[in-house]
């Protein structure tokens, strides 16, 4: 079907908490109302221009985590069926559809939690540096791309202005304590091993991820997305070659198209091209196709 492009929204008799870089989340009592929009990011930027279908493969991408990983940990997921939405919501379905899902209020921890398989991005450039990545020592000689004797939880937080710092285990401790920084180690790890095992099935290689985590009545249970384009790199396991960067299903296709430019990284963003746009959106439901057999 064809999904309406949606840059921002707009529901004027409905609580806005808050307009992220991606998602637009609203109050609606004891649950929240999560819509997706077709908005990208990059480098802390948000850029001009919609990707088509973008909200809806990250929406039904995450729906389909939070489905298959309940045996791991709880999720903050209650619907995504427009259908049994509340009343006030039934104007905006047209807009709902397929982009958003109504989930429980939790009090999201100040960790972000990455899982990684291989050694890229910000991961590789500190490797480089120190050996190591978030305090986690890793063998001499590995490459760009290189794939880590095993899976390592890697955790980041977020400064004042924003930008992620990746933290050691150790400061995530001191950030949330013992017990739930242990809980939500052993939760990433479970869920990359879990996802990494799936995907590797369906001739994809799942890089790293970030996962996020929130506390209801004192229980932990995953939060806001989960192994999407925007929050994961994958890479087709035919083309995979260590010492360069790979061909991927998520958004670093756009990261390395600005990495062309004469652009310093700051707002505001410049207007990405259509061929760009294009391929971005065509990679981003090729994802969906082939991770959870969906066509949109």
């Amino acid at each position: 079907m064809d999904y309406p492009l949606v840059l921002e929204t707009d529901f004027r008799d409905l609580i806005l908490v808050s307009r992220g870089k991606v998602r637009d989340i609203y109050d609606l009592g004891d649950r929240l109302l999560i819509v997706v929009t077709d908005r990208l990011s990059a480098f802390d930027c948000v850029f001009p221009n919609p990707i088509p279908n973008k909200g809806v493969v990250l929406n039904r991408m995450s729906e389909y985590w939070f489905e298959n990983t309940r045996d791991i940990i709880r999720n903050h997921l209650i619907t995504s069926d427009v259908s049994k939405y509340p009343e006030e919501l039934q104007d905006y379905t047209d807009i709902l559809g397929g982009r958003s899902m109504i989930v429980e209020k939790a009090k999201p921890l100040p960790v972000e939690c990455i899982a990684r398989g291989y050694l890229a991005g910000s991961g590789f450039k500190e490797y480089e540096k120190t050996g190591a990545v978030c305090g986690v020592e890793l063998p001499p000689g590995l490459l760009n791309s290189g794939r880590l004797p095993q899976p390592i939880f890697t955790p980041s937080t977020k400064t004042g202005e924003g930008h992620d710092i990746n933290i050691s285990f150790e400061k995530t401790v001191e950030l949330i304590g013992e017990e739930k920084a242990g809980k939500i180690r052993d939760a990433t790890l479970a869920i990359f091993g879990k996802a990494s095992k799936h995907l590797e099935g369906k001739g994809i290689l799942l890089a790293d991820t970030k996962f996020e985590f929130g506390e209801v009545d004192g229980e932990i249970i995953l939060i806001d997305e989960a192994l999407t384009p925007d929050s994961s790199r994958f890479w087709p396991k035919d083309d995979y070659k260590p010492g360069r960067n790979q061909r991927s299903f998520d958004k670093q296709y756009v990261r390395d198209y600005l990495e062309t430019l004469d652009w310093d990284k700051t707002p505001p963003a410049p207007p990405l091209p259509p061929e760009i746009v294009a391929e971005t959106s065509r990679k981003y439901m090729r994802a969906l196709e082939l991770i959870a057999g969906i066509h949109l």
